[in-house]
């Protein structure tokens, strides 16, 4: 009888502290999950979000949470870099790759140009580091909204950059009217484009209008044949850096700006806040922007510096460090498969 006694108090002891242990987890979760339902009201507030009904701001609160769970996942790792919830937490991946980027991939090998200008560049004459924006050869930070026209942004970034270092004059050229206008091709507007089709429209349209001529809308509209008869700037040419090498890009980014093209739906990237991005991404390229310089980080890390056109709340100011010299020969997220730049 008391062996019976004993086992049924061990039994009423160990269901109870199970009851208390699952009672503690349950509030720690139900704290948690308000903690997080309080963080996503702030987030809303702080970047303007309003959702068209409770179905929908529970659906974008999961979203969020799981952002969340990823990014400070990351940041306690010990990396180079980190990660925030910035504008686009409450985005599926598939969303964010179809409003926020727009690269595509050119249609064959055979729009690859043969030319390289430097070609014949030591790499031992090359500056330890170049920062263009220091030149005054890069404008200020862009925002493509949510337009998926990175391809123009990238384009204009390093044209802008090549008519500076051509005329002495930095400017603000038009995204819009390679928008509106560039649609014969492989370019689409919002619906995607590259940047070497960008830059032969360029060539046969005679230049491009400045940005306060031919404001940016964000949206596809029809060509104001008027404003962008208004040439402010032209090329006169291409060419691309071999693909895969990280070598020829840094001689191209040494004399230029040059447009990149990544995968910026990585969440890496795509959550990017500050540091130098480094170690696992992805090479499904699909966003377009301009290395404007290459440096070497504090801790001997080397870096390239790219302007992004997500504003300027995005990374450091608008602009991201990416790591250089990987040992993947395709560049950190792809950024050594398709890089060009424009001739003047």
């Amino acid at each position: 009888m008391a062996t019976n006694r004993s086992s049924v108090f061990l039994l009423a002891t160990v269901l109870i502290a199970c009851a208390y242990a699952l009672g503690s987890l349950a509030a720690r979760d139900l704290t948690d999950n308000q903690a997080m339902v309080a963080r996503h009201e702030q987030w809303m507030a702080k970047y303007g979000r309003v959702y068209s009904d409770a179905a929908e701001k529970a659906w974008r609160f999961e979203v969020f949470k799981a952002n969340v769970d990823f990014i400070e996942s990351v940041n306690a790792g010990n990396h180079k870099f980190w990660l925030e919830a910035n504008q686009f937490a409450d985005l599926t991946d598939d969303e964010f790759r179809a409003t926020r980027t727009g690269y595509k991939l050119p249609a064959g090998k055979d729009r690859r140009t043969a030319a390289f200008r430097y070609a014949n560049v030591s790499l031992d004459d090359l500056p330890d580091s170049i920062d263009w924006r220091a030149k005054g050869a890069v404008t200020p930070i862009k925002n493509q909204g949510e337009c998926g026209c990175c391809w123009a942004f990238s384009t204009v970034a390093s044209m802008e950059g090549v008519v500076k270092l051509s005329t002495g004059k930095l400017i603000s050229l038009s995204e819009q009217e390679l928008v509106d206008c560039d649609v014969n091709g492989m370019d689409q507007g919002c619906d995607g484009g590259e940047m070497d089709d960008a830059f032969q429209f360029i060539i046969d349209n005679g230049g491009l209008t400045t940005e306060s001529n031919y404001p940016y809308t964000a949206a596809d509209g029809t060509c104001n044949s008027g404003k962008a008869s208004n040439d402010a700037a032209s090329i006169n040419g291409f060419e691309d850096v071999p693909a895969n090498d990280e070598a020829s890009l840094r001689k191209a980014v040494a004399n230029q700006p040059v447009s990149v093209a990544v995968d910026g739906g990585d969440s890496h990237f795509r959550f990017y806040k500050g540091g130098v991005l480094s170690g696992t991404c992805g090479t499904e390229l699909d966003h377009g922007i301009a290395a404007v310089g290459y440096g070497v980080a504090a801790d001997g890390t080397k870096y390239w510096l790219m302007k992004n056109s997500w504003g300027t709340s995005w990374g450091e100011g608008g602009y991201i460090r990416m790591e250089r010299d990987v040992a993947d020969e395709e560049g950190l997220c792809g950024l050594a498969m398709q890089p060009s730049y424009p001739t003047a």
